[in-house]
């Protein structure tokens, strides 16, 4: 797969991603990469931002590789349940990074509108990397999420919930989960040929 041919979209979470988040890092770095931007960052309202990701993959001008964090890993498969078979053929791939636990006990009630997670198997390759002592999502949750969403799954030791605050700002070493999941993407593609 190349980089020409793909475009890398960011699906920031809860709050965005600052400049110094390795998201924004990400974003500079891969050509022919852009971000889904929300209305509300601080607010978030699953249905308005369910339609920006749509409104973004409709825009993009090849197929897309999501790159998602946190808040915009629950939107992306709340996306993913509802979007149509000709848009969902666009997405040929999803890194999903510490998954947001909705759900969860003392989680914020500004994203208790994201829940229930949609618990349905994406339709294109997925990768869920998280860590074993996030507070937004249990290792034991991050591992049933990547299950239900057929995706393979990373949990890193000691990585939080792999931001800016836990010290993740470039996160240089999660290109090797993005080029598996690349790679992933294109032995789909092979199949299907």
């Amino acid at each position: 797969m190349r980089n020409q041919t793909i475009r890398y979209l960011i699906v920031p979470g809860w709050q965005g991603s600052p400049d110094n988040h390795w998201q924004s890092h990400w974003q500079r770095t891969l050509p022919n990469s852009d971000r889904v931007e929300q209305h509300d960052w601080l607010a978030p309202q699953r249905l308005d931002w369910v339609a920006a990701l749509e409104h973004a993959i409709l825009a993009a001008p090849t197929p897309v590789i999501l790159v998602a964090h946190s808040l915009g890993c629950i939107t992306v498969a709340h996306w993913a349940a509802q979007a149509d078979t000709a848009l969902l053929a666009r997405v040929r791939g999803a890194l999903l990074v510490a998954p947001a636990d909705v759900e969860r006990a003392g989680c914020s009630p500004a994203l208790h509108n994201f829940a229930s997670i949609p618990m349905q198997r994406l339709p294109f390759a997925s990768q869920v990397v998280s860590s074993d002592n996030d507070a937004a999502v249990s290792a034991a949750r991050a591992v049933q999420l990547a299950q239900a969403w057929g995706a393979e799954v990373a949990l890193l030791p000691g990585a939080g919930h792999i931001n800016v605050k836990s010290g993740h700002e470039r996160w240089e070493q999660g290109f090797a989960f993005l080029y598996r999941l690349q790679g992933q993407a294109e032995q789909r593609l092979l199949r299907r040929a």
